[in-house]
């Protein structure tokens, strides 16, 4: 029985294979045989999608060979000449690799878009198995996505009360970053001063591919339980929107910059209708601030930050030092063991009940989360943290009073991140410069929201 079922995959996927070689070859295909490609790789398995992936960047890749003409003939011609401009047409056209062009195919196809998208979710997922890069295919992927979610295909929608069943379920299910048990729950997230809005792409109009959730505040909030929860309070004159939580559905679309995108397009939408709202800013997350950063640096297991196990102690100073040490009947001749102290601390969710502690490890530790956010870089100078990546990068503004301690007290918060989040700033400046340069935010539609308004 194994055997016939592994002569079965190996049959389907050089049926996956060959549907590929032939996607740009045919004027039409029956939509049973599209629908036999997606179901082929979507049965692949983990090792069988890496061959897959890998048999489009080594075969299907840009040969030096077939520029070789092109080339000569612009090194021949001159800027002067008439046929200049077209010359450089035909190599721009003859520097898309075969895959780029069978890629463009079969987005044209009907499921060839989520296809690609999901194909594309695998790409990042599988990159650090891979035994070659999967770069060139996903830059390819990513072209065309470009141009697919830009220049009029996308369109802005405001979740209400009064959206379909299914969008606010859909917005309910994709929250990562404050996941929500009901949909009640995601009720309490809409109405006058809670707000949700959702870039659509016109071939998906009942999905949303990015959303994002508003507060309407009184000023900067820096406790998530002021704006979500059964402690949320309610802000009769509201004068700041407050971004707390942005999804992509599509695992695909990391790094597209639909987020920025549609961030530009809600604060353009918000100062139309609400003009005493002229303060903008986030209450995000700081996800590995703990797990991933901090707790190998107390345990002596991180290599290549800045920060180092030995230099922790240098944010523990005076009385509350004292104070800390002597909670656990440590001196200040204990000073080397701080570390491990700290990590057997903050292992444990109940360091977060005792006020004492509380108020001794706050200031060291929003001194910590602002040297990670500012200082701490990937290797191509990026912000390290993820999230901090994204704001700073959008143009958004960090300061050590905008760095919050325990401002979310859930279990998972705690754990990962201290309970720590971030204001990012981002300045009315700052936005209406940036809605002058992207251009092509004239044509993302609004739909479903001026009845409100009105």
């Amino acid at each position: 029985m194994k055997a016939q079922e592994d002569r079965w995959k190996i049959k389907g996927y050089e049926r996956l294979v060959k549907f590929f070689e032939e996607v740009d070859k045919a004027e039409l295909r029956e939509i049973g045989e599209i629908e036999e490609f997606l179901l082929l790789y979507s049965g692949l398995g983990e090792e069988q999608k890496l061959r897959f992936l890998n048999e489009l960047v080594s075969n299907y890749g840009l040969r030096k060979s077939s520029l070789e003409p092109i080339l000569k003939e612009v090194m021949n011609c001159s800027e002067d000449d008439k046929g200049w401009q077209e010359l450089l047409t035909k190599l721009r056209d003859a520097t898309l690799s075969p895959r780029f062009k069978k890629l463009r195919a079969l987005v044209r196809w009907p499921g060839g878009l989520k296809f690609l998208l999901d194909m594309r979710g695998d790409i990042l997922n599988l990159t650090p198995k891979a035994g070659t890069s999967l770069s060139p295919l996903e830059r390819d992927i990513s072209h065309l996505f470009e141009n697919w979610f830009q220049e009029g295909f996308l369109y802005l929608e405001e979740i209400t009360l009064d959206s379909p069943y299914r969008q606010i379920e859909i917005i309910k299910n994709r929250d990562l970053v404050h996941p929500m048990s009901s949909i009640e729950e995601m009720g309490g997230r809409l109405g006058k001063d809670r707000r949700c809005f959702a870039l659509y792409h016109k071939i998906w109009p009942m999905e949303p591919i990015v959303f994002i959730e508003v507060a309407l505040t009184e000023g900067i909030v820096r406790n998530i339980d002021e704006i979500v929860g059964e402690r949320r309070k309610e802000f009769p004159r509201p004068d700041t929107a407050i971004f707390y939580s942005i999804n992509n559905t599509q695992n695909g679309l990391a790094g597209l910059g639909l987020g920025k995108v549609l961030i530009f397009k809600v604060v353009e939408f918000i100062t139309k209708r609400e003009p005493n709202i002229r303060n903008f800013a986030t209450l995000s997350p700081l996800p590995g601030f703990y797990t991933r950063y901090l707790r190998p640096i107390l345990l002596g297991e991180a290599d290549g930050f800045l920060l180092k196990r030995e230099n922790v102690v240098e944010f523990f100073k005076g009385s509350k030092l004292r104070r800390l040490l002597r909670s656990f009947d440590k001196s200040e001749k204990d000073l080397t063991t701080l570390p491990d102290l700290l990590s057997k601390v903050f292992d444990s969710l109940e360091w977060a009940n005792d006020q004492n502690l509380v108020e001794v490890l706050e200031e060291p530790l929003r001194k910590i989360a602002y040297k990670y956010i500012t200082e701490e870089k990937t290797k191509d100078g990026k912000p390290l943290n993820p999230v901090a990546n994204f704001h700073l990068g959008n143009g958004a503004t960090v300061s050590l009073k905008n760095v919050n301690f325990l401002s979310n007290r859930s279990e998972r918060a705690i754990r990962d991140a201290l309970g720590i989040m971030v204001n990012y700033i981002y300045s009315y400046s700052l936005l209406t410069e940036v809605r002058k340069a992207i251009r092509w935010l004239d044509k993302i539609e609004i739909r479903g929201l001026v009845d409100r308004w009105l």
